[in-house]
């Protein structure tokens, strides 16, 4: 993990095999598919100690009415920590099994609510396989915690505040999504393009699609570099509905930049409304 500005931000397989059981942490198993499946992944087999989170159901805000998927609000999240055991001065060990996304949104959503020690696990599911590590199939309980949210409103922006800061010249915006959204080829909103100014690094390409590895330090900032991204500027990022984001929001403070925040709402907000302004 050398040169990292952040290395802190990630556990490895071989820290956790070490650490596991101790107090003062707890590893949440964060793997989701959109038929449920999740909990059975969960159930056949997951760290031992554990507890799964479904994202899309706990760290949500639950609006039948809308298809735009925010964080959720604090009471949401104060239940979920309750549940998962997670409580003030603990760190959590997030990890899924599709490139860190689910992990990286509820890493993000904890960090906008004040709990800044959670960490995602390298590898995720695969690596700690890798190192030979057993899995459990028992369903884990912790004692129930309680957390007391200290909310990072700078964290965390909406339409209003985005659209606000266009043309700021202290502010550059970072579309997470592949490029054919990004340049209006694709996507399902009633526009396509993107935010007028914003530049375009692919969330995926933040990380290794064979190891889910966030990629080296001097590699993401290639990456940033070729896209035009001062990490001294204040950065805003978004995509679809979310998840993208807050990888790539991980992946720059993994690197050190230290003024980032997540417009949740994204294009599936953005590009629904006639009111805001599109580039294409």
């Amino acid at each position: 993990m050398s040169g990292y500005a952040r290395p802190e931000l990630l556990a490895t397989p071989e820290w956790l095999a070490e650490n596991i059981g101790r107090p003062g942490f707890g590893v949440l198993d964060m793997r989701w598919r959109p038929d449920g499946s999740g909990r059975r992944l969960y159930a056949s087999g997951h760290i031992p100690g554990a507890t799964y989170l479904d994202w899309r159901e706990d760290l949500v805000e639950q609006e039948d009415d809308s298809d735009i998927l925010l964080m959720a609000g604090p009471q949401l999240v104060i239940e979920t920590l309750k549940r998962a055991g997670i409580g003030n001065g603990m760190a959590a060990i997030l990890y899924d099994d599709l490139g860190v996304s689910y992990s990286a949104w509820a890493w993000w959503t904890l960090r906008v609510y004040g709990l800044d020690s959670a960490r995602l696990l390298m590898g995720g599911l695969e690596g700690w396989r890798a190192l030979g590590q057993p899995v459990s199939t028992a369903s884990e309980l912790r004692p129930p915690t309680s957390f007391t949210p200290h909310l990072q409103v700078r964290l965390r922006l909406a339409a209003s505040d985005v659209k606000q800061l266009i043309d700021s010249p202290n502010v550059q915006i970072i579309d997470a999504r592949p490029p054919s959204e990004f340049l209006g080829h694709a996507g399902s909103s009633r526009r396509l393009g993107h935010i007028p100014g914003a530049l375009n690094v692919p969330s995926a390409a933040t990380t290794d699609a064979r190891t889910s590895r966030f990629r080296s330090a001097e590699d993401l900032r290639a990456l940033l570099r070729k896209a035009g991204v001062n990490p001294r500027m204040r950065l805003i990022c978004y995509d679809s509905a979310g998840l993208g984001a807050c990888k790539l929001a991980f992946a720059l403070t993994l690197i050190g930049c230290d003024d980032v925040a997540v417009y949740d709402g994204g294009w599936a907000e953005w590009g629904d409304r006639l009111d805001l302004p599109a580039e294409r």
